[in-house]
């Protein structure tokens, strides 16, 4: 069943659009909750750091505040979509739930220090989440990357799938400016979100 052409208040009538949604949701909280202790212990273990022949040739510059300006507008426009779009809203949840999971697990089988001369950033709504303002080893597959990546897969209209594929282009640079990731980490990220994307679209259809 799929719900793209309903209003929420008629595919809620739908038992089937209810189940996926609360159990997503449920998830999804779980998640919420046990990310803080995840990423703390993620902190506390050390890992190796990877020569990086990209990162040494850049100059580390904190440009933190246009990482979040390009990463929290796409989240905007994003949600904004999906308070019209019930099909979206079901494949960018479960796809999110994915991703989320996903990363637990590559970052627990690869674990790395930051790299030399990382600049930190502090994500204002992360570390809410995270409780604590520096978490500098959740590094593969790039998080922020990812986010803005699922965001361009999961919009539909043209102009904003473009507008958010080049913001995704635009945080893997300034990532990388502030030496924030290896270059692995960002261009794993697209490769994971994809399949996380694919399997929260087969869900959402289902």
């Amino acid at each position: 069943m799929q719900f793209k052409p309903f209003t929420w208040q008629i595919a809620w009538d739908y038992l089937t659009f209810r189940i996926k949604f609360i159990l997503g949701m449920v998830l999804l909280i779980a998640i919420l909750i046990f990310i803080p202790r995840f990423f703390l212990h993620i902190e506390a273990r050390e890992g190796k750091v990877l020569n990086d022949w990209l990162l040494a040739v850049i100059p580390a510059i904190d440009v933190s505040t246009y990482i979040f300006i390009v990463i929290y507008a796409i989240v905007g426009l994003m949600l904004y979509r999906m308070s019209k779009n019930t099909m979206m809203c079901l494949t960018a949840l479960w796809a999110f739930i994915f991703l989320c999971s996903a990363r637990m697990i590559s970052i627990t089988l690869v674990p790395l220090n930051p790299p030399e001369g990382l600049i930190n950033l502090a994500d204002p709504v992360l570390s809410f989440f995270y409780r604590s303002n520096l978490i500098t080893k959740d590094l593969f597959f790039s998080g922020h990357t990812a986010t803005v990546f699922l965001s361009a897969l999961c919009l539909e209209a043209k102009r904003d799938r473009q507008i958010a594929f080049i913001a995704t282009g635009i945080i893997a640079v300034l990532l990388l400016i502030q030496h924030v990731h290896y270059t692995a980490d960002i261009l794993a990220a697209p490769f994971f979100t994809w399949c996380c994307w694919y399997l929260g679209k087969s869900v959402a259809r289902l």
